[in-house]
């Protein structure tokens, strides 16, 4: 071994010496070797792959095939890697029931496992795989707390699937129940999109809230730039899987950690590349929980403002035409990340996991010729983006509508108030809701779900039955990216914690107004008093537990709904 080669693993694996080095390590050493390591092994930088691969769901059941290729890279470049694996709740498959309370619960066990096993275990550096809507945000959770040497890559888009011709993603599937509950397709037409929609391994092919994430966690400089938006299946994943492993060792060599990487500038880029994209609303959620843990003051005023300003350029499912993989095939991130800067809608100064600048990654951006995918900025699809944030006297501390540009600018009508998503889809099965409706499903909340559950099924199945366009959704929980129509979501306060939703009863009539960015109840103060002194909180779902305990300490959604509350 040389001289040369000592010293620089000096430099790179000073974190586990602790672990590792001194006659009073020696049990920890023997255990290593139980496993296969020999002196040589632990004598390199140790790092950790935190791998949330699943056989529950598509979205992470190929991560084991890109953590080998990850490890055998960590390996060339002269590492020794150690994977673990932590949780991953699959939000399509729980959707609609109960056990899609635990989604966003997951986002925090997530960030809390690789926590705890990277920190008892004096890794110099991680490397984070994640597919899915919780397993992004956690697992960058995670390294903002720890801020040592890392990265997170993402597992990558499903392909679409093929009905008729015509490309489709899970989110025709949501649609189909609506419409064959409302006579519009036949049993046939519905098993045949069930069959055809999710082709294999990778998450939601659509801008929902994997794919959104993922193109944050790019802008922000968390992954490397060109590796998020290639495919789950693609031949081209695994050769990137490969070369972020390599990179892992010049990160710790340079000492480039997430506090250098997730800042401001950073946070700002990410709602811009959201916005842009009609990205999911949960990028809120999340940008705000990023910003928690980082310590960076940043609010919905700021994700308003930000919004506001940037227009929208990507035309993709599930407002638009395109899929997760026509956006690669155009260009990628990259190419939206170079138009952006083009625009100065972004920071190009901010830093990347690579060593280089955002706008130096963007800089190698190739647009393929005729792609529609990308509009010019000549052309935006909309001038504006598609995140817009509402305040008023039913959401005082905020709430979120995902746009596209066409909906109707005020919508006024009577509350139908259901007082758990399973009432609500049941009503809008037996076609109880009508033109005009605005649904309200609260005790949803953060605290009152527990949880915040997305309801995807039903603002789809709306969709479905052709009133996507007619009826307002509000609730305290999640409405997000998969929605083709008016739906508000992410109201705080919550209804659990006394929040104007409430007080609402069936008949108010609520008003929305998109220009004024203002939610309204329209009742009177003297009433709301009246009501406010007869509400008592209902008893919560859960008194023992995990779900428990999230309730006893998240923070509300303005605050990325998070539970680690700063000492």
């Amino acid at each position: 071994m040389s001289d040369d080669f000592q010293v620089r693993n000096m430099v790179l694996n000073a974190r586990s010496r602790p672990l590792i080095d001194g006659d009073n390590r020696a049990a920890a050493r023997a255990m290593f070797k139980a496993i296969g390591l020999s002196d040589a092994d632990l004598a390199k930088p140790l790092i950790a792959i935190a791998n949330t691969w699943t056989e529950v769901g598509p979205c992470n059941f190929h991560l084991r095939r890109l953590s080998a290729k990850i490890k055998e890279g960590v390996r060339a470049a002269g590492g020794t890697p150690l994977e673990f694996n932590t949780i991953s709740i699959s939000d399509g498959i729980t959707m609609g029931t109960e056990g899609m309370k635990a989604s966003l619960i997951s986002r925090e066990m997530i960030a809390d496992s690789i926590e705890l096993v990277v920190r008892a275990n004096y890794f110099d550096g991680v490397i984070a795989v994640s597919s899915c809507d919780k397993t992004i945000p956690g697992t960058i959770m995670a390294l903002l707390r720890l801020d040592i040497p890392s990265m997170m890559l993402y597992g990558g888009s499903i392909a679409p699937g093929n009905y008729r011709g015509k490309n489709i993603t899970v989110q025709e599937v949501f649609e189909a129940i609506g419409a064959y509950a409302n006579g519009r397709i036949s049993q046939a037409e519905f098993q045949e999109i069930e069959a055809v929609a999710c082709p294999g391994p990778g998450a939601c092919g659509g801008q929902f809230t994997a794919n959104t994430m993922a193109t944050i966690a790019e802008i922000m400089g968390i992954s490397p730039m060109g590796a998020n938006d290639v495919p789950a299946m693609s031949d081209h994943k695994d050769a990137v899987s490969f070369d972020v492993g390599q990179m892992i060792l010049t990160l710790i060599e340079n000492d480039l950690r997430p506090s250098q990487i997730v800042t401001r500038q950073a946070l700002e880029n990410a709602i811009a590349s959201a916005a842009a994209t009609g990205g999911s609303t949960n990028a809120v959620l999340h940008t705000l929980a990023f910003a928690r843990e980082a310590g960076i003051p940043f609010t919905i005023d700021d994700i308003e403002a930000i919004s506001a300003k940037t227009p929208l350029l990507a035309d993709m499912k599930p407002t638009g035409r395109f899929t997760a993989i026509d956006m690669h095939q155009a260009g990628g991130i990259r190419l939206l990340a170079q138009r952006m800067l083009e625009g100065g809608y972004l920071h190009g100064e901010a830093l990347t996991v690579t060593g280089k600048t955002l706008a130096t990654e963007a800089s190698f951006a190739q647009e393929t010729p005729g792609q529609a995918v990308i509009a010019p900025l000549s052309q935006p699809i909309h001038e504006s983006g598609g995140l817009v944030i509402l305040k008023g006297n039913l959401a005082p501390d905020g709430c979120v509508i995902k746009l596209k540009g066409d909906e109707p600018i005020v919508h006024r009508g009577p509350a139908r108030v259901f007082e758990r998503e399973e009432d609500a889809m049941s009503a809008v099965q037996s076609q109880q809701i009508k033109a005009g409706d605005v649904v309200v499903i609260r005790y949803e909340g953060p605290v009152g779900g527990p949880g915040m559950r997305e309801m995807l099924g039903v603002t789809a199945a709306i969709s479905g039955q052709g009133l996507g366009r007619d009826v307002l959704l509000i609730t305290d929980g999640r409405f997000s990216g998969a929605t083709r129509g008016l739906c508000v979501g992410h109201i705080a306060p919550e209804a659990m914690l006394g929040g104007p939703i409430g007080l609402l009863q069936e008949g108010d009539l609520i008003e929305v107004d998109i220009a004024a960015r203002r939610i309204s109840l329209l009742v009177s103060d003297e009433t709301l008093a009246i009501r406010r002194t007869q509400w008592t909180a209902p008893a919560p779902h859960y008194r023992w537990g995990v779900l428990a305990k999230y309730a006893k300490t998240a923070l509300q959604a303005n605050d990325g709904a998070v539970t680690n509350v700063k000492m």
